[in-house]
């Protein structure tokens, strides 16, 4: 790989010939230039550092003399772009960044990788450069961008140094995602990898355990929390959270044993937590939840005090409080519990719920209604409707009574306009400040010397700080937010309060001299944008306004408190509400006056992104937090959302405050979390020891980098406009760098697709001699183009192009020359006409420079992408076009050659064969229901356990809102219960047939009560259905009769033919070269899909009841790819059913149709579908693979997606890459390439591995394939293994054969000592095929 350590040979010369000016006598700003020269020894200091020592580098310790050779070279290269007007070689802003990176100066780094970017063709072959680039996004949480820098890392260079620590953070933002398979995926990767890493292994078991209690597999989580206390030398701070979430988990989880017996267990663990931490207010807090539920009024007393006096004030405890205070009959301390916990988060949906049933207790429902009200208006509120009809109950019971009634009341408790301003009695409040207080200044003093690699000596309850959220309480740790003055009642103007960006704080904040507000912070912007056109006294206040801002941020890393378990707020996402531990719990089985529309279990948050925020906390402690005060940006907005500009040096230019006080221009950056009912998996747990690198709030937000748009932070470089304004490419006019329009989106666009097809795909490189993006595609003037576009190259500078200005610099200015890295990836010109001893002449050397991992089909390819959305866009009319439909009458037209021409065509995305299995008298009885039973009533069927809904619609399970996520519960049955459910089914659905013609026979308006069944279908709640699906009809003892009647079937769509690629795998991959069976009731669906590495499928309804289907062309997939991240979904891995509106929005044509009994549907290669049963029927499908250029270029589109995205390829297309090399003659030139160019990377991939193994003193032991022998996967990553596999000693001597791929193999044994190299295929053997593999003359029409 390229590392951008750039030899400063021709900057050493410009230096040193700047220092001899200056030392003649120079002016005095220029000397101060001069004296950032850089020595010889210093450059070859600097060379060896870039990204990959991020984390690694104490600057903070023993590394002072680093970072101040970093902050010179910074300097110096800042000096130079300004003074060769921004016209040097890209790889000098690629080393900036990397400095800038180190120093953690995040917005430089950003501005100058952008610059790289911009700059660099093929900037995708530096994977120093990705990695620093997916670093700075994850500081700033942008991570659907950091995951897509992390990706294309590992498939650049999958030995990677600091794969491991990539690993890591995808697993903690998959997490966050809710993508969990994938994150579970990279943590286990990170697992095995034995080099060094921010987390240690037990912090990474910890994230895998609680990974399973999120998905709420309860056993297999507490299993693996139990495992992990058995460990070693256990830290105690992981050993505290591990028993903290057992007990919680416990109190929780009915699962795991009555309710006596789970309370007494889980008092006990977190009795033991505390004694490992005695200072968790959060296990303080699960304790007295726990002491409530079983009566012990006073011990819940007791620890809710002291999780008070622990931590910050959370709103959770105080509402636990308060229940307390209710249950003891004692309204008016429960009031004034409730309304603090309500000023600490205004949005806590179950404390206003209770705060209503007090007041209805006491008989005054006028207050009840406003506090149902504020519940209502919650994000966490999750029985909107039911509060809804309380509140409707309340008004009319109001509206009945007679006037003045209320008013002569006598009322028990103050109005809710009067409490907000009530004096808390102490003995609510009071807290151990002077510990808080010494605790903060102890974690401010030491937040830079904690070990790299370790967790730090703070508790681990105290870590739990959101990287999202930081509310308003707490900024002052030195007492009790509960004790200072209120702010005015939220019932007044609520709808105003209500939709504020900044919640009401409950806090009168101490205004510091050093503190600015966001109108002082705006006037600092606009000072420094201007600062060379300032008068005198401006300049002076620049000076006062900037040192208070320095002030400022110091102060606020010693006043953010460490230990809040606090993470909810009135404005934030529902997902980020991962800590609310909601106190409904509390209220059931108690008494009577608690019960009512809180009487049900809350939402108790899992914490997917607390723990991100935890370990990604963890991830950012190498320097002191720099944070905005969180009452000058609001705790939701500045947050989570990346501001539109970044300010120049740390400052907070750029933000642009709305009257409301939000950051204008923002959206959120990721997206909601699902919810589920019930007490949920502590989200408090947190893991300190990942190197500070993502902060709970950015000091300086860039823009959103949002799904929906494109596009990714801007910044600006410097406190000097000319340089910030040279390194995104654009002369400063005016000095006014900060003004975000004038710098354009970065990721502006995701790359086009070539000829319909990935520019980055090896197939269409060999095929269309593709341009260089450089020379073809212009970019707008200034713009700063898209990481993942490979248009928008060519950059202006000075109203220039930019190839123009740096032939220029050639002759008028001196230019940083780059050395060619030693980690560029080699790029060998042989031609795929080459023989084969002149590619093995070619690699010859190679392998001898050590275990290299050159990507096999890298030379000419970028990572692949999704293709954008074909331009120009359709007309809306043209968004349902006609299916394509072939019309059979006899077994003539079945064969007729152009049926075979028409389906593979890649203009035909479906079609629909009708009347197939009557033309060719196919006897469909075989595959029935009655059939299948007598035939193997105990052949084992996958269940999927689905909603009914209408076809084109899918609604949340509540039926409030239409969404993506397809839920769809796997289990197993035999065909004999499923036969008995598809009739039971069948029998159900005539009773009520039977029941609505009653009905409509009793009732004349039979339209009123169709409308309103469609009215409760729509909504829900909906039915749950069960479909059989992927029933193995494979073995031709047990399905002969079967398997023998679709030998009827033309030749292009039977399952086994010549010109079928899937027939040439040598072995049987389910499903793909085998035929399937789905046994369905209406309503079954299958979700959205392409099919497996974008083969073919056919699919015959063998009735008696009809599917719908919904197709959508190849071409849009990006599309489907892009919403489903929009979704928080997986394209791949996820279960989706696409929002029609959604698709028409965007442009996307829908193909629809209904496939009846005996019709066969095409699906041509890379398609989009998505089905839905009508009836009752079966369906057998099996994929096959046309001898085609389109489909062979599509499929190892496909396999290189996959890889990017860690998923396994189902079909080996290396395997039958060489397969077909054997035993198919291609008469295509276009095909031909392809294949020819597949064997010559993997040839020269064996050569080059081979002589790597041999230099390292390796044995490789011959280990020939058998007969129907399937290819090979690593175990670990899952990618395809071919020719030489990596066995471990132990698996080779039991012959379990477990099979690692070199990468994979190297990670858990550096010198493969624990491994031995098995090789399937001689050397020898390979030349052969490749040599022998030659284009074939065309074959004639007639034949």
């Amino acid at each position: 790989m390229k590392s951008c350590g750039v030899s400063l040979a021709t900057a050493a010369a410009a230096f040193g010939d700047e220092g001899k000016k200056m030392a003649a006598g120079k002016e005095s700003g220029e000397s101060k230039e001069g004296s950032s020269c850089l020595t010889a020894e210093e450059r070859e200091a600097l060379g060896g550092l870039d990204s990959r020592l991020f984390g690694f580098v104490r600057l903070h310790e023993d590394g002072a003399r680093t970072k101040t050779l970093l902050g010179k070279a910074v300097r110096c290269y800042e000096s130079l772009i300004l003074k060769a007007e921004g016209k040097v070689e890209s790889d000098f802003f690629c080393q900036l960044g990397h400095f800038n990176l180190l120093l953690e100066d995040y917005p430089k780094a950003l501005s100058a990788y952008q610059r790289y970017y911009s700059l660099q063709t093929d900037y995708w072959k530096n994977a120093a450069f990705l990695y620093g680039l997916g670093l700075v996004y994850f500081y700033y949480n942008a991570f659907h961008w950091a995951i897509k820098a992390f990706q294309e890392v590992l498939y650049v260079d999958p030995s990677f140094c600091r794969a491991k620590e990539i690993h890591l953070r995808l697993g903690l933002m998959f997490k966050v995602n809710t993508d969990y398979e994938s994150s579970l995926k990279h943590f286990q990767l990170a697992l095995i990898d034995c080099n060094p890493c921010t987390l240690s292994s037990v912090e990474i078991q910890f994230h895998i355990a609680h990974l399973y209690e999120t998905q709420r597999k309860y056993h297999s989580a507490k299993e693996a929390y139990e495992q992990l206390l058995q460990t070693e030398n256990l830290p105690a701070q992981v050993k505290a959270i591990v028993l903290q979430q057992l007990g919680w988990m416990h109190h929780n989880v009915d699962l795991l044993g009555d309710k006596a017996t789970k309370e007494s267990y889980a008092i006990q663990y977190l009795q033991k937590s505390l004694e490992a931490d005695p200072n968790s207010g959060q296990s303080w807090y699960f304790l007295g939840r726990c002491y409530s539920s079983i009566g012990k009024v006073q011990d819940a007393f007791i620890s809710y005090r002291q999780s008070i006096d622990k931590s910050e004030a959370s709103a959770d405890t105080w509402c636990s409080i308060g229940v307390l205070y209710q249950q003891q009959n004692q309204p008016m301390d429960a009031l004034q519990a409730y309304i603090c916990a309500v000023q600490l988060d205004h949005g806590h949906a179950a404390a206003w719920m209770d705060l209503g049933t007090l007041y209805e207790s006491c008989s005054q429902p006028q207050d009840a209604i406003k506090c149902y009200l504020n519940a209502t208006r919650s994000k966490s509120c999750n029985n909107s409707s039911t509060l809804a009809g309380r509140i409707k109950f309340l008004q009319a019971q109001l509206c009945n009574l007679p006037q003045g009634s209320l008013q002569n009341k006598t009322k028990l408790l103050p109005s809710i306009e009067e409490a907000w301003s009530l004096p808390i009695p102490a003995e609510l409040t009071s807290r151990q400040g002077a510990m808080n207080t010494a605790q903060q200044a102890y974690k401010a003093h030491h937040s830079n010397t904690e070990p790299v690699l370790g967790l730090s000596q703070i508790p681990l309850s105290q870590q739990s700080l959101s990287v999202h959220m930081i509310t308003s309480s707490q900024v002052d740790g030195q007492s009790s937010p509960a004790k200072k003055k209120r702010t005015s009642s939220p019932t007044k103007n609520s709808s105003e309060n209500w939709n504020r960006t900044v919640p009401l704080t409950p806090v009168q904040q101490q205004v510091h001299s050093w503190y600015l507000t966001p109108q002082k912070l705006q006037h600092l912007e606009q000072l420094r944008a201007n600062r060379d056109n300032l008068n005198a006294a401006q300049k002076l206040i620049l000076e006062q306004l900037e040192s208070q801002f320095v002030l400022m941020q110091q102060q606020n890393i010693l006043t953010l408190p460490h230990n809040c378990t606090n993470l909810t707020s009135s404005t934030e996402e529902p997902w980020r509400k991962q800590l609310s531990n909601s106190t409904q719990g509390l209220h059931k089985g108690q008494s009577s006056h608690l019960a009512g529309p809180n009487d049900e279990q809350p939402p108790f948050s899992t914490g997917p992104a607390q723990y991100l925020q935890a370990a990604s906390t963890a991830i950012q402690k190498q320097t002191g937090l720099q944070t905005l005060p969180s009452n000058s940006v609001t705790q939701g907005a500045a947050l989570n959302h990346l501001s539109s500009h970044i300010p120049t040096s740390g400052g907070q230019q750029g933000i642009t405050f709305t009257k409301e006080g939000k950051p204008s221009g923002n959206r959120s950056l990721v997206p909601e979390i699902s919810r589920h009912v019930g007490d949920k998996p502590n989200g408090s747990a947190s893991l300190k020891g990942l190197s500070n690198h993502v902060q709970q709030l950015m000091a300086e937000p860039v823009c959103s980098p949002n799904h929906g748009d494109s596009t990714s932070p801007n910044v600006q470089i410097s406190d000097n406009p000319q340089v910030s304004a040279l390194l995104v490419g654009k002369p400063s006019d005016s000095g006014d760098s900060g003004a975000c329009d004038k710098v354009s989106n970065f990721h502006s666009t995701i790359c086009t697709k070539t000829n319909n097809s990935f520019a980055s795909s090896p197939s269409s490189v060999i095929s269309t001699a593709t341009p260089s993006p450089k020379s073809t595609e212009q970019t707008a003037t200034h713009s700063v183009p898209s990481l993942n576009s490979p248009h928008s190259r060519l950059h202006t500078l000075n109203g220039e192009g930019l190839e123009n200005s740096q032939s220029s610099i050639k002759t008028d200015l001196p230019i940083i020359s780059q050395k060619s890295g030693s980690h560029i990836i080699p790029s060998m010109s042989v031609s795929i006409y080459s023989s084969s001893s002149e590619v093995l002449k070619a690699c010859r050397n190679l392998g001898k420079k050590g275990l290299s991992n050159s990507h096999i089909l890298l030379d000419k390819c970028p990572p692949p992408r999704p293709p954008t959305s074909p331009y120009p866009p359709l007309p809306k009319d043209k968004l349902n076009p006609p299916t394509p439909s072939i019309y059979l009458e006899n077994k003539r037209d079945a064969f007729f050659p152009p049926l075979h021409q028409f389906c593979t065509n890649p203009k035909n995305p479906v079609t629909v064969i009708r009347g197939l299995a009557g033309a060719l008298k196919l006897d469909l009885g075989l595959f029935s229901t009655k059939t299948l039973v007598e035939a193997n009533n105990e052949h084992t069927v996958e269940v999927r356990t689905q909603l009914l809904q209408p076809a084109d619609e899918n609604w949340d399970p509540t039926g409030t809102k239409k969404i993506w996520r397809c839920e769809s519960n796997r289990s197993h049955t035999t065909i004999a219960k499923y036969a008995q459910y598809q009739a039971s089914s069948f029998q159900e659905s005539l009773r009520e047939e039977n029941e609505k013609r009653t009905q409509h026979k009793e009732y004349s308006d039979t339209e009123s009560v169709s409308s309103d069944s469609s009215g409760r279908r729509r909504k829900g709640p909906f039915k749950t259905i069960k479909f059989g699906t992927n029933i193995d009809l494979s073995d031709d003892k047990k399905w002969k009769l079967q398997l023998h009647e679709l030998t009827k079937l033309p030749a292009f769509v039977r399952v086994v033919s010549a010109g079928n690629l899937l027939s040439h795998l040598g072995h049987t991959v389910l499903g793909m070269n085998t035929v399937q069976l789905y046994m369905k009731v209406p309503g079954s669906r299958t979700p959205g899909h392409q099919e497996n590495n974008n083969f073919c499928s056919v699919n015959i309804n063998i009735g008696p009841g009809d599917c719908e289907w919904f197709v959508v062309p190849e071409d849009y997939w990006g599309v489907l790819n892009d919403f489903c991240e929009k979704n928080n979904l997986n394209f791949l891995m996820s279960s989706w059913w696409p929002n029609l509106e959604d698709l028409y929005e965007a442009n996307v044509p829908v193909y629809r149709f209904i496939q009846r009994p005996g019709d066969l549907v095409w699906i041509n290669a890379g398609t989009v579908h998505w089905v839905q049963a009508v009836g009752w029927c079966n369906n057998i499908a099996w994929n096959v693979g046309p001898l085609t250029a389109c489909q062979y270029k599509l499929a190892v589109e496909r396999y290189e997606w996959n890889k990017l995205q860690s998923v396994k390829s189902v079909v080996p297309m290396v395997h039958l890459s060489w397969n077909m090399a054997r035993n198919i003659k291609v008469s295509d030139p276009r095909l031909f390439e392809m294949i020819k160019y597949c064997l010559l990377k993997i040839l020269k991939q064996c050569q080059t591995l081979r002589e790597a193994l041999t230099t390292a003193g390796k044995e490789i032991i011959w280990h020939g394939r058998t007969n129907d022998e399937p290819a090979h996967y690593c175990s670990i990553c899952e990618v395809e293994v071919f020719d030489l596999l990596f066995v471990t000693n132990e698996s080779n001597s039991q012959k379990t054969y477990i099979v690692h791929c070199q990468d994979c193999a190297r990670k858990t044994s550096g010198t493969l000592d624990n491994f031995v190299v098995l090789e399937q295929y001689k050397m020898e053997d390979l030349i052969q095929v490749y040599d022998q593999f030659t284009l074939a003359p065309s074959l004639s029409s007639s034949s």
